[in-house]
């Protein structure tokens, strides 16, 4: 494995940091709201054996400052985000990437495939949040509306509350701070620090963003639709199971939940490697 290289990138709006470990194919980790890169660090050691693996605090996440003051998201913004980091690791005229987006980073990855299907190799498509697919799309709005409505009347705990109970994710909350090891440590209060913003301007714009399934359908041999063995029933794991279904494809779980490349992060990283490796283009 090469030595990480911690790195800047200039976007519009944004200053995005962004970090490359190992050598080979380039592989995009994209983590999803209020996260950021250190997120997959229990897996990029395995990954970087064969990928140069890039990962990245998403705009207006820990250390991806914006330029001026906080704007509400726009999905097709974070897709050229992405875009760009390929491009800056691997050169405009490079080779497409990999792609690994989990939550609203795999909604991410399904609007850069859509606009950009040129430059993503294969994306697997971990749990992403867009509910407006879903028969019962009505009630997930209401329900992401109240998340909002309680963050902005009740503050933060609250809202997390409501959250983490409506999404299934209540039996995933990390342990007391004071418990937990210095690197881990301050990645939660990275996460703590990040949770306003991403419920004022992130939360809404990325559940409610409608993908083109027709588009979708167009690289379909280049999308692994995914989803954790203890989630998929759930609020963020359900929609894409109805993109799946109309891709023509199956879902393919992963160890653990939503968070499972955190908990999980040995068997995740190699169920990973063994889906890239699919890859017959």
């Amino acid at each position: 494995m090469g030595a990480k290289t911690v790195n800047k990138l200039a976007v519009p709006g944004a200053t995005l940091h962004y970090e490359v470990t190992g050598s080979g194919p380039v592989l995009l980790l994209i983590a999803g709201g209020g996260t950021d890169a250190g997120v997959f660090s229990g897996m990029v050691g395995q990954l970087a054996a064969e990928y140069t693996v890039v990962t990245y605090d998403p705009r207006g996440n820990s250390r991806s400052r914006y330029d001026g003051d906080a704007t509400d998201e726009r999905v097709k913004q974070s897709a050229e985000d992405a875009l760009a980091l390929i491009d800056a690791v691997g050169g405009p005229s490079g080779e497409p990437a990999y792609v690994f987006g989990t939550s609203s980073g795999a909604i991410t990855g399904l609007e850069l495939i859509t606009r950009f299907p040129d430059r993503v190799r294969m994306l697997v498509a971990h749990e992403p949040p867009c509910t407006e697919v879903l028969p019962d799309a009505d009630d997930a709005r209401a329900f992401f509306g109240e998340v909002y409505e309680t963050y902005r009347t009740d503050g933060l705990t609250a809202a997390d509350v409501v959250f983490m109970m409506g999404t299934g994710m209540d039996g995933d909350a990390m342990p007391p701070l004071e418990d937990l090891l210095p690197e881990y440590r301050e990645l939660a209060e990275r996460m703590q620090a990040n949770a306003a913003n991403f419920y004022e301007h992130k939360l809404l714009p990325f559940t409610r963003y409608e993908p083109d399934l027709d588009a979708l359908k167009r690289v379909a041999d280049r999308i692994v639709p995914a989803a954790g063995l203890d989630s998929h029933p759930h609020l963020p794991g359900r929609p894409i199971e109805v993109i799946a279904n109309h891709l023509g494809w199956p879902v393919v779980l992963f160890p653990g939940g939503h968070g499972g490349y955190s908990s999980h992060p040995g068997p995740f990283a190699t169920h990973l490697a063994h889906l890239l490796k699919t890859d017959t283009v």
